[in-house]
C-alpha cells in the first residue's frame, strides 16, 4: 500500500484538469483535492502503533531488478513523522487555499496539479529505501516547486525566484546523486537500510569523505543552509499556501530528512560533526540577523525559516557525536540534541505554518504585507492577532507554547556539546552556546516585530489597499488548528514523544532501539539551570533590543550591498550568460566547414586522446580471417568509386560511382554470408540511384567555374587525423576481447525464438522493442511528410 500511496497524488494530478473542466463553474476544485491528503494522513495513522513498538514495514515493487533498482518503500519512525507532516499540513494548506485562491481569477487546475506532484514527490523522498529512486523523487520536488513558485508567471519576480531555486537545488541534487552513487559503490547496494548496516566498515574507505561532502551539498541547498540560503526569500513570490507548505513543513525539510537519515552512516566522524554543526549554527545566526531588518512580513518569515532550519541542522550535527560513544550515559548527554532536532522539526511546522497562513490573511484582507503600512489591527482582526501571537511567541521560545520546550532542549544540546572531549570541542566548543544565545535574542526581536508592529500602534487605513477585516471562517480554521496544536504540545509533549518522536529518534540513533528511545521525559521545568538563565537573558536583552530597534537598525546600512549574496548570484549569472554568448558567437559562424572542423577536432582530441592516455591501442590480428585477393580487389574498387564520386564534374558520373560503391558493398555482404543484408542493400541502392537520376534530370546543368582551390593544411590535418583515429579505434576494438562474443547466444535462435533465420530472430524477437520504436519513428516521419503535402507551406491557405 505504501508504494500505491506514494504514487496516488501523481495519478490524481492527471484527473484534476478533467474535474476542473466539469465542476469549476459550480464548485471550487480544491474540495475534490482536499480528500486525497486527508485520506493518506488517516491511512498513515494506522502505522503509529507499529513504529512505536519498534517495528518497520517494507513494500517492494520490482522496477529494474537486474540492475538492483526496485521501488522499495520503507516505513520507520522517521519516515512516518515526515509522511504525517507532509499529508497533515498539506490537508490544512489545501483547505486554506480553497478560500485564498479565487476560482474566478486563478487557473486552479495548474495550481493543484503542481501541488499534487510536489506532495507525491515528497512522499517518495521520505519513504524510498533505494537511493536512485530517492534521487528521482528528490529532483521531482525541485521541478514541482519550480512550477509552484512560478505559478504567477506573469510576474518577473516569480519567474526569477523559481529560476533561482531551480538552479541552486538542482546543482545540489546532482552533487547528492554523485555522493549516493559513491556510497553504493562502497557498499555494493542501493538500499539505504543495507548501507546503514555496513556503516562501521565505511569510515576508513577513501571515498567516505567525498561521498559525505557531495551528499551534504544536496542537503544544504535543499534546506537553504548558508551560503545557499539566498533562494528561499525569493521563493516567497509564490502564493501564500505554497509558502506555508513548501517553506515551513515540507520541501525545506527534505535536506533535514536526508541528514537525519544518513546520520547512522556518517555520524561519529569529525568532518560530519563540524560541517553539519558549523553550517547549521551559521545559518541560524545569518537567518535571524537578516530577519530583523525586513519590512515585508513574508520576507521576514522567509529569513526566520532559514534561521530555524539552521537550528535543526546544528542539533543534528552536534547530536551525531552520540554515535561516537555508542549507547551509554555519556552518549545520552549528546543524544538529547537529536531529540531536540526531531522535536523542533514538528514544532516548527506547526507555528511557522500558522504564521505563514496569517500573513497571507493580512495580505488578502488589507492588500499589503509592508510593516510600514500596517499597525493597529488587533481590535479589527482579533482572531488573526491571537493566532499570530501564539505562533510568534512559540517561535521566540516562550511558554506556554511548544517552541519553549524544544528551545530549552536546544540550549541543553549546545551546552552539553560545548563540553565534548573529542573533535577539538574542548577548544572551540563555546562557539555553539554563545552563537545560539545571540541568535535566540535576534529571534525574540523579530518575533516581537511580527506581533507588535502589525497589530499594535496606530491604525493606518489610508495606507491600506483594502478595508481591513477578518477573513472568512474557512481561511481561519487551518491556522487556528495549528495554533491549537502549538498549545496542546506544550501541555502534553510526552504523548507526542511516545508515539512520534521516540520512533523517529531511534531511526537516527539505532543504538537506542533496544531501550525504546532516550528514556527522558520532556517537561517545562528543570530548575534553575544554565538553560533557564539563558532563556531569561534572551527575554531581557531581546526586549531591550526591540525597544531600541530604531536606534540600532541603521547598522544594517553599513554593509555594502555589492557584497550581498544576491548581488553575487546575479553577477555570476550575468557573467555566465556573457561568457556563453561570447563563446557561442565564436563557433556559430554560419559556415558548415567551421562546424565540421569543431566536430572532427573534438572527435580526434577526445577519442584519440582517450586511446592514447589509457593505453587503449591493441592490435591483435592472430585470430583474424585471411583477406582473399577478390576481397582486396572489391575494397580497392570501393575506394576508387568513392574517390570518383568526390572529384567528378558530371552528375551522371557521380551517380554511377555512388551506385557502384553500394553494389560492391552488397557483393561484400554476399561474400561474408549475409544474404539478407545484401538483398536489403541492393534494393536500397537501386531505389536511391533511380531517385537520384529522376531528381537530377530536372536540375540545370553544372555551371563551369574556374576557381583556384587553395591547399589548406588544417583540412588535411583534420581529415588524416579522423581517418587515422577511426582506423586505430577499429583495429583496437577488433584486437580487444574483454567479454565473450554474444553471437553464440543468437546462434541458438531456433530454440529460443523458433526462427530459422538468425537475422529475422534478432530484429523481431531479441530486439523487438527497438524495432517497434524504429517503425514508430518511420510512421511519425510519414505523417510529417503527409502533412507537408496536404498543407500549403507557402501560407496561401490552399490544399
Amino acid at each position: 500500500m505504501i508504494n500505491f500511496l506514494i504514487l496516488l497524488p501523481f495519478f490524481f494530478a492527471v484527473l484534476i484538469p478533467f474535474l476542473y473542466r466539469l465542476f469549476n463553474k459550480k464548485l471550487h476544485i480544491g474540495w475534490f483535492v482536499l480528500f486525497l491528503p486527508a485520506a493518506i494522513f488517516i491511512f498513515l495513522l494506522q502505522y503509529i502503533p507499529i513504529t512505536q513498538a519498534g517495528d518497520t514495514l517494507t513494500s517492494e515493487f520490482k522496477w529494474l531488478p537486474s540492475f538492483g533498482l526496485n521501488f522499495t518503500a520503507y516505513v520507520d519512525g522517521l519516515a512516518l513523522l515526515f509522511g504525517l507532516l507532509i499529508t497533515g499540513v498539506g490537508t490544512l494548506v489545501i483547505l486554506y487555499s480553497i478560500f485564498y485562491m479565487s476560482r474566478q481569477r486563478e487557473e486552479l487546475h495548474n495550481f493543484y496539479v503542481y501541488l499534487m506532484l510536489f506532495m507525491g514527490a515528497m512522499l517518495g523522498v521520505v519513504f524510498s529505501d533505494n537511493v536512485i529512486v530517492l534521487y528521482v523523487f528528490w529532483e521531482l520536488t525541485s521541478i514541482s516547486s519550480f512550477l509552484l513558485i512560478a505559478y504567477w508567471y506573469q510576474r518577473r519576480k516569480s519567474r526569477d525566484g523559481a529560476q533561482k531555486s531551480m538552479l541552486i537545488t538542482i546543482f545540489g541534487g546532482l552533487s547528492m546523486l554523485a555522493g549516493l552513487l559513491l556510497l553504493s559503490i562502497m557498499t555494493d547496494t542501493y538500499s539505504i537500510r543495507e548501507i546503514i548496516s555496513q556503516a562501521d566498515s565505511l569510515q576508513n574507505h577513501p571515498l567516505f569523505i567525498p561521498a559525505m561532502i557531495l551528499i551534504l551539498l544536496g542537503a544544504f541547498t535543499k534546506s537553504a543552509q548558508f551560503p545557499f540560503s539566498l533562494w528561499l526569500p525569493d521563493a516567497m513570490e509564490a502564493p501564500t499556501p505554497i509558502s506555508a507548505y513548501l517553506h515551513s513543513a515540507t520541501m525545506v525539510k527534505a535536506g533535514i530528512y536526508l541528514v537525519a537519515r544518513l546520520t547512522p552512516v556518517f555520524g561519529g566522524d569529525a568532518v560530519w560533526f563540524w560541517t553539519v554543526s558549523l553550517v547549521g549554527i551559521t545559518t541560524l545566526l545569518y537567518g535571524s540577523w537578516n530577519a530583523v531588518r525586513q519590512k515585508d512580513l513574508k520576507a521576514l518569515l522567509a529569513y526566520s525559516t532559514i534561521s530555524q532550519l539552521g537550528l535543526i541542522m546544528s542539533l543534528l550535527g552536534l547530536g551525531s557525536a552520540a554515535i561516537y560513544f555508542g549507547y551509554g550515559d555519556e552518549s545520552k548527554v549528546y543524544a538529547i540534541a537529536i531529540m531536540a532536532a526531531v522535536f523542533h522539526l514538528v514544532n516548527h511546522s506547526t507555528f511557522k505554518g500558522s504564521l505563514f497562513m496569517v500573513v497571507g490573511i493580512i495580505d488578502h484582507e488589507t492588500g499589503t504585507r509592508n510593516l510600514q503600512r500596517l499597525g493597529g489591527l488587533m481590535s479589527i482582526m482579533p482572531i488573526s492577532f491571537t493566532i499570530t501571537m501564539i505562533g510568534s511567541f512559540s517561535m521566540a521560545g516562550l511558554p506556554p507554547f511548544n517552541g519553549f520546550l524544544s528551545k530549552e532542549m536546544f540550549f541543553t544540546g549546545v551546552v552539553n556539546a560545548s563540553g565534548l572531549g573529542i573533535f577539538g570541542m574542548e577548544t572551540f566548543g563555546m562557539i555553539f552556546p554563545v552563537v545560539a544565545w545571540i541568535a535566540s535574542i535576534l529571534t525574540f526581536v523579530y518575533c516581537m516585530i511580527i506581533v507588535f508592529k502589525t497589530f499594535t500602534g496606530q491604525h493606518k487605513p489610508e495606507m491600506l489597499l483594502k478595508e481591513a477585516h477578518e477573513p472568512p471562517i474557512g481561511m481561519l480554521i487551518p491556522p487556528a488548528l495549528l495554533a491549537i496544536f502549538v498549545v496542546l504540545i506544550f501541555f502534553f509533549p510526552n504523548v507526542l514523544a511516545k508515539y512520534i518522536l521516540d520512533p523517529a529518534f531511534i531511526s537516527v540513533l539505532p543504538d537506542y532501539a533496544a531501550q525504546g528511545g532516550l528514556g527522558k521525559e520532556i517537561s517545562a521545568w528543570h530548575g534553575f539551570n544554565t538553560e533557564l538563565w539563558m532563556t531569561l537573558g534572551v527575554v531581557l536583552f531581546g526586549f531591550i533590543l526591540y525597544k531600541l530597534l530604531p536606534k540600532w537598525i541603521k547598522v544594517f546600512g553599513w554593509y555594502p550591498q555589492s557584497l550581498t549574496f544576491n548581488n553575487m548570484y546575479n553577477g555570476a549569472l550575468q557573467l555566465m550568460e556573457s561568457i556563453s554568448a561570447y563563446i557561442t558567437k565564436k563557433y556559430m559562424t554560419g559556415y558548415t566547414r567551421d562546424y565540421l572542423v569543431y566536430i572532427f577536432s573534438f572527435f580526434i582530441f577526445i577519442v584519440g586522446g582517450s586511446l592514447w592516455l589509457f593505453n587503449g591501442f591493441a592490435f591483435d590480428t592472430s585470430k583474424d580471417s585471411p583477406v582473399s585477393v577478390y576481397e582486396a580487389v572489391m575494397v580497392i574498387g570501393m575506394v576508387g568509386a568513392a574517390t570518383i564520386a568526390l572529384f567528378s564534374q558530371h552528375r551522371l558520373t557521380s551517380i554511377i560511382s555512388v551506385g557502384a560503391l553500394g553494389y560492391l558493398v552488397s557483393i561484400l555482404f554476399v561474400v561474408f554470408q549475409a544474404p539478407d543484408l545484401a538483398l536489403t542493400q541492393l534494393v536500397v541502392e537501386t531505389v536511391t540511384v533511380a531517385l537520384f537520376l529522376l531528381s537530377f534530370y530536372h536540375l540545370p546543368e553544372f555551371r563551369k567555374e574556374v576557381k583556384k582551390v587553395r591547399f589548406k593544411f588544417t583540412n588535411m590535418l583534420i581529415s588524416v587525423g579522423v581517418g587515422l583515429t577511426v582506423t586505430l579505434l577499429a583495429l583496437s576494438a577488433n584486437g580487444t576481447r574483454l567479454f565473450d562474443s554474444i553471437s553464440g547466444y543468437f546462434e541458438d535462435s531456433y530454440a529460443l525464438a523458433g526462427a530459422k533465420n538468425i537475422v529475422n530472430a534478432t530484429l523481431v524477437d531479441f530486439r523487438g522493442l527497438d524495432t517497434m520504436v524504429e517503425v514508430a519513428v518511420l510512421c511519425i516521419a510519414g505523417l510529417a511528410v503527409f502533412t507537408l503535402i496536404k498543407v500549403n507551406v507557402t501560407g496561401r491557405g490552399k490544399k
